[in-house]
């Protein structure tokens, strides 16, 4: 097997944990880690073996295919909106791909615009990256990702689908103000814009922060109420339904947590807006003001172990999924749940938020099985759900051997 190079675009929380792990794969003979940021790639760059760094303005095409050159992979780990940039590049140095979510580079309408932008990279770009027999993967952090295959796994419990549910309870709260231990523009971007649902076979939209359900599972110490919140997760299983979700008709993604607590009041007050507004004279943006505002998640050690030291008020969380549908002509619910290290449990192990080990690592899992090969002949380009199933098995054994898991109940309804 020839070692490979591997070009990892963005410094955030989730790039520096794919360029960490990747730095202990044995298949990896070279890293580049590219941001805008210069400092914050000297940082990264300076905890690895086998990494080099560079400067890379990612609005510049040629800039992203002048790092890429001679790559084997790049993993993008970008805002959004650098999508389109990223594929062309890697079609243009003829590398495998693999992005963290699904670009909204593809169409200006960040709503209805994304949906018909993921329908594009399937459409458009799968048969070029066929043409160069090279493989793309979109949407590979912890959700969506880790859970699209944890929900692929149930499908193994049903004849046929009707109804999927995933659950994400992020309930790590610091004593430190710290809402979001990822990308807040991202996570406040999500909060502010309408849920895509999958209803009656059919993708439509719901106000976010609605549609209140409540679960307890067994090793929760509270009940919590999920809302709707934008997610590829419904998106991708509604186009996929036949083929992959055994005709599911209806998908939902509901989320909860400190970060949902504290945008919620936000968003009811206007504040996540992002027309102009006059305010004492001055024009601002509100959903401007709020993102400056929010502290950045941390990503290096010393900066998670003073968060850890001043003190955890709650390390609690949930990734389920509950899949409702019919086994051998009886009514059934499959329920996978998904467990990990916490935050002070992650932070012993591997120097990592709770955050990061989930989302980082499961974005690594599928860098992985592209540094072993064990994608095989997989060729186009494919959202992380539409993995087969023997690369779905793959993907959780490796996810078990970090101590990422998956539970599964199956219930008579």
């Amino acid at each position: 097997m020839a070692l490979k190079k591997v070009l990892v675009l963005g410094t955030g929380a989730q790039g520096t944990t794919v360029a960490k792990r990747l730095d202990e794969e044995p298949n990896v003979a070279e890293i580049i880690c590219a941001d805008y940021d210069k400092a914050a790639v000297d940082e990264l760059v300076s905890e690895l073996k086998k990494a080099k760094g560079t400067q890379c303005d990612a609005n510049d095409l040629n800039a992203i295919i002048k790092c890429a050159q001679g790559v084997d992979l790049i993993v993008n780990a970008l805002p959004l909106e650098f999508g389109k940039n990223v594929l062309d590049a890697a079609l243009e140095v003829k590398a495998n791909y693999q992005d963290f979510s699904s670009s909204t580079a593809f169409d200006e309408d960040l709503v209805e615009g994304w949906v018909r932008g993921m329908k594009h990279q399937f459409d458009v770009y799968s048969p070029k990256f066929k043409e160069i027999g090279k493989l793309a993967i979109i949407g590979t952090g912890s959700a969506p990702g880790l859970i699209c295959c944890a929900t692929r796994d149930a499908m193994k419990h049903l004849d046929t689908c009707d109804t999927i549910y995933n659950f994400v309870w992020e309930g790590v709260e610091a004593k430190r103000f710290q809402p979001f231990w990822w990308s807040a523009e991202t996570a406040i971007q999500d909060m502010s814009e309408p849920a895509h649902t999958f209803e009656n076979g059919k993708l439509i939209l719901r106000p976010p922060f609605e549609d209140p359900i409540k679960r307890q599972y067994d090793y929760m110490d509270r009940e919590v109420t999920f809302l709707n919140h934008s997610h590829d997760e419904p998106v991708q299983y509604g186009l996929n339904a036949e083929k992959y979700f055994k005709g599911c008709k209806n998908a939902y993604f509901k989320y909860a947590g400190t970060g949902m607590d504290f945008a919620e009041p936000l968003y009811r007050a206007g504040l996540l807006d992002h027309e102009e507004k006059e305010f004492k004279g001055r024009k601002v943006v509100p959903f401007d003001v709020i993102v400056g505002s929010v502290p950045a998640a941390p990503k290096f050690e010393h900066e998670i172990k003073e968060i850890i030291d001043e003190g955890i008020v709650c390390d609690s969380g949930c990734m389920v999924i509950e899949a409702y549908g019919k086994k051998d002509g009886k009514d059934v619910l499959v329920e996978n749940h998904v467990f990990a290290p916490g935050i002070v449990e992650a932070f012993e192990k591997a120097g990592m938020t709770g955050e990061m080990y989930l989302t980082g690592q499961g974005g690594f899992l599928f860098s992985k099985m592209f540094v072993n090969d064990d994608y095989e002949d997989l060729t186009g380009l494919i959202s992380s759900d539409m993995l087969p199933m023997d690369k779905v098995d793959k993907y959780l054994a490796y996810a078990k051997e970090m101590d990422i898991t998956v539970e599964t109940k199956v219930k008579e309804l």
